[in-house]
């Protein structure tokens, strides 16, 4: 589901100003071999073999980057407006995840240059004897374009989820295209100020940007709990 105008332009432009005060970083070349720089911890790269969150390090990256927004004052707060606005459609607050009564940090920020692999998400396979206070059956994954480039920076969605012979056609941390051969998909470009929110446990990936501009997004997983609530994470 694409959300058009979930910011207004000049709220766009606001945050993507603003996003300059905030310590960024690369991900390491060895897992993600495109180029994508981010803001905030997320939850899968922190995960130890076996599905065991290193917990140590994950909520110090947290705190510093909770940290790091309060100081750098991100006016509109991209982040709560979406909550609150995706809280008022399914008729209940939404609310941050919790490991132990501690809050999950939600609300990456991702720019990403070259694109992203095919590859899928699911919390319940990442971590499979559990890691929230919440039973979640349910995800989905939300991103809100504050920038966009003038061509390319799509998101792909295929109908296809995992399956075991699909580890035959493992790149890095995603998947070759024959994995997918065959499956119906659906183009998703990137457009100023929308939202987009969809199953992450089907393949999906980012292709490169075209021309000029930055693909800058907000990113957090909804997840769907069994009272029926919404809780979020990265």
């Amino acid at each position: 589901m694409r959300v058009p105008h979930f910011l207004g332009p000049a709220e766009c432009r606001a945050v993507t100003e603003a996003l300059d005060r905030l310590p960024t970083a690369p991900y390491d070349r060895g897992r993600v071999p495109t180029r994508v720089l981010r803001f905030g911890p997320a939850l899968n790269d922190h995960r130890l073999p076996g599905g065991v969150l290193d917990a140590d390090r994950y909520w110090a990256q947290a705190d510093a980057a909770r940290t790091a927004w309060d100081r750098a004052a991100v006016r509109p707060d991209a982040v709560a407006h979406a909550m609150d606005r995706i809280g008022e459609a399914w008729g209940a607050p939404v609310g941050p995840a919790t490991i132990g009564g501690r809050e999950a940090f939600g609300g990456t920020v991702r720019e990403i240059e070259t694109g992203l692999l095919m590859h899928f998400d699911d919390i319940n396979r990442e971590f499979p004897d559990g890691l929230f206070d919440q039973h979640v059956i349910g995800q989905l994954a939300f991103n809100l374009y504050v920038d966009v480039p003038s061509g390319g920076g799509a998101t792909f969605v295929w109908r296809h989820r995992w399956e075991p012979a699909d580890e035959d056609h493992r790149e890095a941390y995603g998947y070759r295209p024959g994995a997918v051969a065959g499956c119906q998909r659906v183009e998703l470009p990137p457009s100023l100020g929308a939202g987009l929110l969809f199953d992450p446990a089907h393949f999906h990936a980012v292709e490169p940007n075209r021309g000029g501009g930055r693909r800058i997004a907000f990113a957090f997983f909804l997840g769907i709990t069994t009272g029926g609530r919404l809780v979020v994470w990265s």
